[in-house]
């Protein structure tokens, strides 16, 4: 169990390292005057710190490397 959690610990710390964040896109109403209707839309991006993929790689490498007791 140990191993499987280090790994995936380990792939999404190399992620948040290689991507650094994530973005998605809304859409937001910005005029309704009867059957005129206009949207726009909106990019937002979410930035992950690299030390957090920084950290979720070393406990990854931590739970690969202990052994169990």
């Amino acid at each position: 169990m140990n191993k499987m959690i280090g790994i995936i610990l380990v792939a999404f710390g190399l992620l948040v390292l290689v991507w650094g964040g994530f973005s998605f896109k809304t859409r937001e109403k910005v005029i309704d005057i009867g059957p005129i209707e206009a949207t726009r839309e909106k990019t937002h991006h979410v930035p992950i710190a690299p030390l957090a993929g920084a950290v979720a790689v070393a406990a990854g490498v931590g739970l690969l490397v202990v052994r169990r007791a």
